[in-house]
């Protein structure tokens, strides 16, 4: 107990292990990785081999100590993102910010507070402001270690004696960040001005206590002050919770074995994720490129440079080695711009991070060690890495979520090729709709909301079985919607329904996850500002081997309803939209309705008992439709969760109804109409060589719709190589351009 170091504002020099700084350590770090091949040059892992039972002692009681932090977090928070969907994470790291071992939660996170924990120690915090026992760091800045601005890192130094042995971390998304418009995603803007309060790897606090200056300053600047006052406590009492942990296993197994234990569970860590790779994946490379809209030009809510149609291209590759190396690709990727979409090349690995742990590495075990096997490549002046460091990255997730979808289409490929069938997902289908935004609540008080039902999609299809309906999203996959009662106190705006829907399934001989509807009315506040988001235009993740996408999104929103008359009177009301095409929210409501598929919108304007229909995504099927299982079809169709009408066009199933009204396959007349399919599927058919033909015609026309071409034309003027790729693939002239 004597060795402890917890309350002080005393400089300590050189603060590294053996008498060195930081920004040594680290250094050693790397050239030693860079000159081995293994973290910390490490051979021999001399405790997890000589002492097995110790080292997992070690482990179990470091792991317990942060999922009883956020456990313990997670019930004394206010914020209902954190307490309702778990929105909370915390980490132990190294010394030079390597994370050793983590909680449950927000796994994406865990190497970008890393990339914040190297930020530090590269610029020298360790002179100034200091590094000292009782600090407090905060940072949200992406462009240091973040994915976007909402995302809020607590750090805090944890020593013994006179040496750092390592950081704690957390992190919550908070409800507003005072941007520019309401929300924690706020978007429209031009550039990081109207991100909101940034805080940028600042020292906040001392003595385990938070600076008042710098709380003020954020109930100064945002507009849900209570909840991210009360956040950055909750994430600075599990950071000393991990600390009191730390000193515990310390104390039973002593200095030198803990110092020992962090660096082969790190080395533990990338030999276990080599060891997959060579054992699941298949060598080769790999290529699956995903692409969104975003339809602004005629967006007048959006900032004049941003008013624009555009899209995005994710041309990732995916190149997995003999000797178990895995490395991506976004060489190709086309230019950042004026929107809150662009991404860093911290959140871009943290995004990595997190769909290797639900793949390739899904084991308790996770850490740093993944980063050291594994490599990114970013281009320099594309969305995903930009050269201009004033960029807007508020919603980061609007590009960076489909770009990976193509990670695990592609990991579906190799497994494939391995045999490893079970392993086999579709990928996972975009998390909108998002909503959110502000204004004077119901409660008659400035505020703004971020409805995180977003957590909860429909996850794809599996090799062997339908994806979950509603029940995860690629960030989080302990997905859950909230409770209906715990938004509606926060959001001025009434749950009329909440429930599956219809048709969000990709389809395929095993289809998607089906995705969720609601249908929300604002209710007790004269205006609000509400955002949409989504895809409208384009499937932004795929199906595999012959599967379908999932749903695409669409905008049904009243403005100047009737739904004061028609509660007044006691009259029907919709609850859900339902089948868009026969919409129930247009046959029982009067008013003036936007029903299109712009889905991505800026802050638009609206008043009490305007309606705003939120449709979520289900995920990618898998295989043909014309292989489901008829009776599968009859019971989808009977589930609700796919109209009846299109059971013959999409999946060839004839449907009778018996006498209980309960639909089911017609075996024979399925059989006759699916081999009338497969031969209009003949009569259609055109050769590959005479498809390559036709539309190198259109390209070098180029015939191609406007913001498809200049996205093309962006990504040959970033990357020569990419330009190449495309050029030969076309047999085009090596100075073609568009």
């Amino acid at each position: 107990m004597l060795n402890r170091v917890q309350k002080t504002d005393s400089r300590i020099e050189n603060i590294g292990w053996e008498g060195k700084t930081l920004r040594q350590m680290l250094k050693e770090s790397d050239d030693i990785f860079e000159r081995t091949g293994h973290y910390q040059g490490l051979k021999d892992l001399k405790i997890r081999t000589g002492q097995p039972i110790l080292y997992e002692k070690i482990f179990s009681h470091l792991r317990g100590g942060l999922v009883n932090a956020r456990s313990t977090a997670l019930n004394i928070s206010a914020s209902p993102i954190v307490k309702e969907i778990g929105e909370l994470s915390f980490a132990l790291y190294t010394p030079e910010g390597e994370s050793v071992a983590l909680s449950t939660g927000i796994i994406v996170h865990v190497h970008t507070m890393a990339d914040a924990i190297k930020y530090m120690i590269r610029n020298n915090y360790e002179q100034n402001p200091g590094i000292a026992p009782g600090h407090v760091f905060c940072n949200n800045n992406s462009m240091i270690g973040d994915v976007h601005t909402a995302d809020v890192h607590t750090l805090i130094p944890i020593f013994w004696e006179n040496e750092l042995i390592g950081w704690a971390g957390g992190v919550t998304h908070e409800i507003d960040v005072g941007g520019i418009q309401p929300g924690s995603m706020c978007y429209g803007h031009a550039d990081r001005y109207g991100d909101g309060l940034l805080v940028s790897a600042e020292l906040v606090g001392t003595n385990d206590l938070f600076h008042e200056d710098y709380l003020q300053r954020c109930r100064d600047n945002v507009r849900a002050e209570m909840y991210w006052v009360l956040d950055e406590k909750t994430r600075l009492t599990g950071c000393q919770l991990v600390r009191e942990q730390v000193y515990r296993t310390i104390e039973e197994v002593g200095l030198d074995t803990y110092k020992a234990f962090i660096r082969e569970a790190i080395e533990e860590g990338r030999r276990t994720l080599v060891g997959k790779v060579r054992q699941m994946g298949f060598p080769g490379e790999y290529e699956a490129p995903t692409f969104i809209d975003l339809p602004w030009k005629n967006d007048e809510t959006v900032h004049p440079l941003a008013r624009k149609d555009t899209m995005m291209h994710a041309p990732l590759r995916m190149k997995i080695t003999g000797d178990g190396h895995l490395g991506l690709s976004f060489d190709g990727a086309n230019q950042w711009d004026y929107h809150s979409f662009n991404c860093a090349p911290s959140p871009m690995q943290g995004a990595m991070w997190v769909q290797l742990t639900q793949t390739l590495w899904n084991s308790d075990k996770i850490n740093d060690g993944a980063y050291y096997a594994t490599s990114i490549e970013l281009p320099k002046g594309s969305w995903c890495n930009p050269d201009y460091d004033k960029v807007s990255t508020t919603l980061t997730w609007f590009f960076l979520i489909p770009s990976f979808t193509g990670f695990v289409r592609s990991l579906a490929r190799s497994y494939f090729a391995r045999g490893y069938l079970e392993e086999i997902s579709a990928s996972y289908p975009c998390t909108w709709n998002l909503l959110q935004g502000g204004g004077i609540n119901h409660f008659g008080k400035p505020s703004a909301f971020t409805n995180f039902e977003i957590s909860c999609q429909g996850t794809g299809a599996a090799y062997v079985k339908d994806g979950e309906a509603t029940c995860a999203a690629m960030w989080n996959p302990e997905g859950d919607m909230g409770e209906v009662e715990t938004w509606e106190h926060l959001e001025p705006l009434l749950y009329l329904g909440r429930g599956r829907k219809a048709n969000t399934s990709g389809a395929g001989k095993y289809r998607g996850g089906c995705g969720a509807e609601s249908l929300r009315m604002l209710f007790k506040t004269e205006s609000q500002i509400l955002f949409s988001a989504g895809e409208g235009h384009v499937f932004a993740s795929a199906g595999v081997f012959g599967g379908y996408p999932g749903n695409s999104g669409y905008r049904h929103n009243v403005h100047h309803s009737n739904m004061k008359e028609l509660a007044a009177n006691k009259a029907p009301y919709p609850t859900l939209d339902g089948d868009p095409e026969n919409s129930a929210i247009s046959a029982l409501v009067k008013g003036d309705e936007v029903f299109d598929l712009n889905q991505m919108t800026g802050p638009h304007p609206f008043g009490e008992y305007d309606l705003y229909a939120s449709v979520q995504r289900g995920g990618p099927g898998l295989g043909d439709p014309l292989e489901r299982d008829p009776a599968a079809v009859a019971a989808d169709v009977n589930g609700g969760e796919l109209l009846e009408r299109f059971a013959k066009p999409i999946y060839g199933v004839v449907l009778t109804r018996g006498a209980d009204g309960r639909l089911a396959a017609d075996v024979a007349a399925t059989r006759a109409e699916r081999a009338a399919m497969r031969q209009r599927r003949l009569e259609r058919a055109v050769d590959a060589k005479d498809f390559v033909a036709r539309e190198r015609e259109r390209v070098l026309a180029g015939n191609i719709n406007a913001p498809v071409r200049a996205m093309y034309q962006s990504s040959m003027k970033l990357s020569s190589r990419w330009a190449a790729h495309f050029r030969t693939f076309w047999s085009l002239a090596d100075d073609f351009s568009f």
